[in-house]
């Protein structure tokens, strides 16, 4: 019987997939050519691109998508291929599980608007076993692991993690040193590859762009916490099969093996690595120290903002901006999509599980430049999905089904009730400002982190930094063209004070999603300054400053019908100047621009469903989150900036490698 998957594939399409592959890279080999502006070098052959701006415009995509390829998503029922999903980020309709007796999708989805960019991210520790466990031909499928596979998938789930991540171990039917499970992983491999070049367009008009990555998927042993990473490749040269978590466990032993396997060597292979949930690391993502514990070194500091220049700041596990406690912490907004426990693997958190939060990791990478002279956290924002149902993108709240993954499993059903478990949300998406929808032109901005994520609303953010910026440059019609040119983006240094007194002065501007015809998106709310500093005691503080629209506008949802009501704002401009500014204290700021209120994906789901709280005959099968204490019915989508950092006049911010190549 043919697998409803597709794994069995015949030996001369296998070949056909590696040919395919090799000749990809052979032709990324040929050729190196200058764009029409010194801006943009391509690494691989492509025709330039025919809409060129050289003011950069924001490109939307996702870079954390999982395929049939994830053990976690093929337990539970995922069959997209990586082909599959780019089609779906470009705007094809996609069959989800379960599947009917005749293999046809019970479910389905369509995004409303395509994807500018994708990066579909496989695990790559588990690729080879669940290859072999659904490829008859390959030996090790009859295997006891590949049957438990097959016929108690969550067990395997479980089993096959255990050993991944916890051992750092291949299974027992992957042979000695997992060779045979390594052999199996090159066809996936090479798939990722394949699928990535078909869907790229090449041509001038620049349409859609695929990157080839993957992810490595690392546990800390003991507290269940996540170290798991996103890594980027920049075009079609890549390393022969991807680096795991079992071949290099630990993430320097990751950037050792991406220097030996690809930057340091010939050709044109370069890539960037991306942290994601760090607020369920348990506090052992950004400790502050060696990958095994100790003192962090300048080596370590600078080869981690060599290869980590981004972080993920949203995706369907959560946010992980900032934390937020009753009284404890003033910031309400810093409770948006938090999680309750801060692991992933479950276990019990502390009463404050407040660790691992990317506002809380930039304040501790200021500290240790000043110990260290070097950043090691001077990470930009970015955000994802982290579907495992292979659906870039898929991130509106009217039509959640579930990302799968840490999710609800629909393997074997539509789940009755709310798709998803409570906690777990649509995610975001990654935006890159780049003059060019390239490989090499999204790839840059990603490097110098002039990237920003949001919450999935497609909202437009610019934040620019400056000695220099008039009170009116908001009404200027070239502001950007001025902001370039006499400030830095987000993501950028901003270098010594030129003259005594002087204070830097801020450019933010924001535009709401304009959303579709039929589906037209939110007002703004405002924009904010989320300023971090050292003081003159060496200890980190923060401040939220609202610059630009108004937290007081009436703006608000009604929860019976999920109406919206209130006037917000299509457009904010404001040019903010930090007048508590102290030349001789490290500082980052970033901007957080926040949509009106509106209903969440489960209160969407409740008020569909008529569920009354008061009234427990409507409360029907699976919808009781309805009526928890931990429901929360409303949200302000938003968008965050990649920070801007400065420092006191040194050579400190100047001698990191990721500095020098700016």
């Amino acid at each position: 019987m043919e697998n409803p998957m597709g794994y069995g594939l015949p030996l001369m399409m296998q070949r056909g997939i590696f040919s395919r592959a090799l000749a990809v890279l052979i032709t990324c080999l040929t050729l190196v050519i200058a764009s029409p502006s010194d801006a943009t070098q391509y690494t691989e052959q492509r025709e330039p691109c025919a809409e060129f701006n050289e003011q950069r415009r924001p490109f939307f995509g996702d870079v954390h998508v999982h395929t049939r390829y994830s053990l976690d998503a093929s337990t539970q029922g995922t069959r997209t291929s990586p082909a599959e999903a780019y089609q779906f980020a470009r705007g094809d309709e996609l069959g989800i599980q379960p599947w009917d007796i005749n293999g046809q999708p019970m479910r389905s989805l369509q995004l409303r608007r395509s994807l500018d960019f994708a990066m579909v991210s496989d695990h790559a520790e588990l690729i080879g076993e669940v290859r072999m466990c659904n490829t008859p031909e390959i030996e090790g499928y009859s295997s006891w692991q590949c049957k438990v596979y097959r016929h108690l998938p969550r067990v395997a789930y479980y089993l096959f993690n255990y050993m991944a991540t916890m051992q750092q171990s291949h299974l027992g039917m992957c042979g000695e040193e997992g060779e045979r499970c390594r052999e199996a992983a090159l066809v996936p491999w090479a798939e990722m590859q394949a699928a990535a070049e078909e869907h790229y367009d090449r041509s001038d008009g620049c349409e859609f762009s695929t990157f080839v990555g993957y992810e490595w998927t690392a546990m800390q042993s003991g507290s269940g916490g996540n170290l798991h990473r996103n890594v980027i490749f920049r075009n079609a040269e890549v390393p022969q099969t991807p680096i795991s978590f079992i071949d290099s466990p630990g993430a320097s032993l990751l950037w050792q093996a991406l220097e030996q396997q690809c930057t340091d060597g010939e050709g044109n292979c370069d890539a960037l690595v991306i942290p994601h949930n760090s607020n369920l690391s348990a506090g052992y993502m950004f400790s502050g120290e060696l990958d095994a514990g100790g003192p962090m070194t300048v080596g370590y500091a600078q080869q981690r903002a060599k290869f980590e220049p981004l972080v993920e700041i949203m995706q369907h596990k959560g946010a992980s901006e900032c934390y937020y406690a009753p009284g404890i912490t003033s910031d309400e907004l810093c409770a948006f999509e938090q999680q309750p426990k801060d692991n992933i693997a479950g276990y019990s958190s502390p009463p404050m599980p407040d660790t691992g939060f990317v506002r809380q990791v930039l304040a501790t990478g200021i500290e240790l430049e000043a110990k260290l002279g070097s950043n090691p956290y001077q990470f930009g924002i970015i955000a994802s999905t982290d579907t495992h149902l292979g659906a870039p993108g898929s991130v509106e709240e009217d039509r959640f089904l579930g990302h799968g993954g840490a999710g609800v499993p629909a393997r074997e059903e539509i789940p009755p009730g709310l798709p998803d478990k409570l906690e777990y949300n649509p995610g975001g998406l990654a935006v890159l400002w780049a003059e060019e929808n390239s490989r090499d032109s999204l790839f840059s901005a990603m490097r110098r982190r002039e990237a920003y994520g949001t919450s999935g609303p497609r909202i437009s953010s610019r934040f620019f930094a400056s000695w220099q910026f008039p009170d009116d440059l908001c009404q200027s019609s070239d502001r950007i063209e001025q902001a370039y040119s006499t400030g830095v983006p987000m993501g950028g240094l901003l270098a010594g004070s030129p003259t005594p007194g002087a204070a830097p002065t801020f450019l933010l501007a924001a535009s709401q999603d304009p959303g579709t015809a039929n589906f037209p998106g939110m007002p703004l709310q405002r924009i904010q300054v989320v300023k971090g500093w050292l003081d003159e005691h060496g200890q980190t503080q923060e401040k939220v400053i609202d610059v630009a629209g108004n937290s007081d506008n009436g703006a608000n949802v009604d929860l019976e019908t999920c109406e919206t009501r209130g006037k917000g704002f299509a457009q904010l401009c404001a040019v903010w100047r930090d007048d508590e500014f102290d030349a001789t204290q490290r500082a980052f700021y970033y901007s957080r621009v926040v949509e009106n209120p509106s209903c969440r994906w489960s209160q969407r789901q409740c008020v569909a469903a008529k569920v009354d709280c008061s009234a427990p005959e409507t409360i029907g099968e699976g919808f009781s989150g309805c009526c928890a204490a931990d429901h929360r019915p409303v949200i302000q989508e938003r968008a965050w900036s990649s920070p801007i950092w400065y420092a006191p006049p040194g050579p400190s911010l100047a001698e990191t490698p990721l500095n020098q190549a700016r």
